[in-house]
């Protein structure tokens, strides 16, 4: 069995899926006032995951990324369904929002929103169950 030599391929992966990465951080957060969010977000992470997997393996991404992504999308599901929930301590409807603006050292005034918990807990599940698919899959060849 010949081994093959892919250092080129892993190298402009592993800068690829950083790029891939920081815009999904960046999609996450412009959710709220342009489209984008927790699902697309978590779309985007997995897809740099994926593209890490394709270029290495599944156990050396194992190796590298030591995390149960089930647990992550369970973990995910608490937290948007508590965020729905916690409406309920002000007598309000299921998943109402709550906004305020505060005043951080160096942004300055800046709007906080309940939704970025809710789509935190939509990236993480998405996140969770796209790898876990994915390495279902890898796993069973």
């Amino acid at each position: 069995m010949m081994k093959v030599n892919d250092l080129i391929l892993q190298t402009v992966t592993t800068f690829l899926a950083f790029i891939i990465f920081i815009f999904s951080i960046y999609l996450f957060f412009a959710g709220h006032y342009t489209p984008g969010g927790g699902f697309i977000g978590g779309l985007m992470t997995s897809a740099a995951l994926v593209l890490l997997l394709l270029a290495y393996d599944i156990k050396t991404m194992q190796k590298a990324l030591p995390i149960n992504f089930l647990t992550v999308a369970a973990v995910g599901l608490m937290i948007s369904i508590l965020t729905g929930v916690g409406a309920f301590l002000f007598d309000v409807p299921f998943l109402t929002h709550a906004f305020q603006y505060i005043e951080l050292p160096i942004l300055g005034k800046t709007a906080l929103a309940s939704t970025l918990a809710f789509d935190l807990g939509v990236y993480l599940v998405v996140v969770g169950i796209a790898m876990t698919i994915i390495q279902t899959i890898g796993e069973s060849e």
